[in-house]
């Protein structure tokens, strides 16, 4: 794609939104055009769900794989039956709780919506987030947004806008700056068309909590490593995403173990030349003496973590590191999301 468009940035605060920039974004996206802005979950890059010609723009913006569907995004509860043919008493219950917020559910769709939004499959992902100025632009626009996270394809999502900006300048019409996310992963993903609902892609909404509102959920089995032969009715299944520029290593086991492995292979790497870092914790920072760190976060809060890994995976690209090496969390609740991600964005896994 051709970066001759001409985007214009401005900023908004979530509590005490300009309802004049709201308009004018809404204009843009119905008019076909796409917008930029922030939601609790990361960023995302939005276009009229309606619309075939608006939402090729975000798959051309992104250099997303047409087969990857994208994520629609509504104001209201009562929006979701002008979109999808049949609304499950599971997800009802779950909209009930967990709604507004990080929960995405796959839906039979009605043909209103754009065939390319589903990449020709008859249902697709909704949502209704939380952040009062993505909301506030689906409301004014009166139409329902489709919004993938707004970053290159396979690059990590944005937490903050300078992120945007690197990726996405001069390939959008507006970005909105609405600061740092809150949670900083995407959100989770589950579809309730199966009489047991299974989660296609882990968030801040845990398994344990769909659980709790259901009585059963499952995990799909991508969730624990990419399938290039799935046909993919949620992002995050079939393509390797969330890669930095360095290469990451993830190590899993024993923390004492980790941490001793972690500097051993930081020392030889060094010998070898590369430029290194660790992505440590709370917990263990000091440990690596004086070695190059960046602390995510404390594994007793995961939401500190969350909230920070992508951020801080661009911050390492920004520092010119060869080779990160990264601690894992306990893979349990939002440990899982955080997990997934990074076992996506890394290139090998050591067990210790």
């Amino acid at each position: 794609m051709k970066e001759n468009i001409k985007t214009k940035i401005v900023k908004v605060d979530p509590e005490n939104i300009d309802y004049e920039i709201i308009k004018e974004a809404s204009k843009i996206i119905n008019r076909g055009g796409i917008v930029v802005f922030p939601t609790e979950t990361v960023y995302g890059i939005g276009a009229d769900a309606l619309n075939d010609e608006a939402v090729a723009k975000i798959f051309e913006a992104k250099g997303r794989p047409q087969d990857n569907p994208l994520i629609v995004h509504i104001a209201e509860y009562d929006d979701l039956y002008d979109l999808v043919s049949e609304v499950p008493e599971n997800a009802k219950k779950l909209a009930q709780n967990y709604w507004p917020g990080p929960l995405t559910m796959i839906l039979y769709k009605k043909d209103v919506l754009s065939d390319k939004i589903s990449a020709g499959l008859d249902t697709a992902g909704i949502r209704l987030p939380s952040n009062k100025i993505a909301r506030a632009i689906i409301k004014e626009s009166k139409k329902p947004i489709a919004a993938p996270s707004a970053n290159t394809s396979g690059k990590p999502s944005p937490t903050e806008v300078t992120h945007v900006i690197e990726d996405l300048m001069g390939k959008v019409d507006m970005i909105i700056d609405g600061g740092s996310t809150h949670i900083g992963l995407e959100s989770t993903v589950v579809d309730v068309t199966l009489d047991v609902p299974m989660i296609l892609r882990p968030g801040g909404i845990t398994l344990e909590d769909i659980i709790n509102v259901v009585g059963n959920c499952e995990y799909d089995p991508a969730i624990i490593k990419s399938n290039e032969k799935i046909i993919p009715k949620s992002p995050g299944q079939k393509y390797r995403h969330y890669h930095p520029k360095a290469e990451v290593i993830l190590y899993k086991g024993n923390m004492e173990d980790i941490v001793q492995k972690i500097i051993e292979d930081y020392e030889r790497l060094e010998t070898e030349g590369k430029k290194v870092g660790i992505m440590s914790t709370v917990q263990t920072d000091k440990l690596y003496y004086n070695k190059k760190t960046i602390c995510v976060g404390d594994r007793t809060k995961l939401l500190t973590i969350s909230s920070n890994l992508f951020r801080d995976l661009r911050l390492f690209d920004k520092q010119g590191v060869d080779t990160i090496l990264a601690e894992s969390v306990n893979d349990q609740g939002l440990g899982k999301a955080i997990m997934n991600r990074l076992s996506k964005a890394s290139s090998k896994t050591i067990l210790v």
